[in-house]
């Protein structure tokens, strides 16, 4: 496989569906030009342990799974949009309390939307960051939460990557 190949679901050593998907009523507002959906559609395989996401795209739905478990955690479903590019028209999450802890739809429509720029795209996405730690700190009743420690447990990322 080349680098620039597609990762697709048999990419993935392991990988377990969403078991008890539920529609994410809050979604990104943003539309990915069509030079990040060919990115996009490429996938992403997590490089070390130190990595939280495998991501791959069949047809128009990207699978995002954490890359220890391969437990599917989003469902992103995208669609073209007059003038260009493509935007999520639908998504789900996983519901099983056991397999993901959800916090809340905010949470989640940010962090669908933040595991696609940052992990994927490689984007700087610092207000996507930024909003990720506040509702983390807020979520834990914690204001002095280091961003490098909330970034890089949830998204595998450091502060700068």
């Amino acid at each position: 496989m080349t680098a620039d190949a597609p990762l697709t679901r048999e990419s993935f050593r392991r990988l377990h569906p969403i078991s008890s998907p539920r529609p994410l009523p809050q979604l990104p507002d943003r539309v990915w030009t069509d030079e990040d959906w060919d990115r996009i559609q490429r996938g992403y395989r997590a490089r070390d342990m130190d990595e939280k996401w495998n991501i791959f795209v069949e047809g128009d739905v990207v699978f995002m799974h954490r890359s220890w478990t391969g437990r599917g955690v989003y469902e992103a479903s995208f669609a073209p949009v007059a003038g260009g590019g493509r935007r999520i028209t639908s998504a789900v999450v996983e519901a099983d309390g056991e397999r993901y802890r959800s916090r809340g739809d905010e949470y989640d429509r940010l962090m669908l939307e933040l595991v696609i720029s940052a992990v994927v795209l490689g984007e700087p996405a610092t207000g996507l960051r930024t909003g990720l730690v506040e509702l983390t700190a807020r979520a834990s009743g914690k204001s002095d939460l280091p961003s490098g420690v909330v970034q890089h447990s949830v998204l595998g990322l450091r502060s700068g990557s």
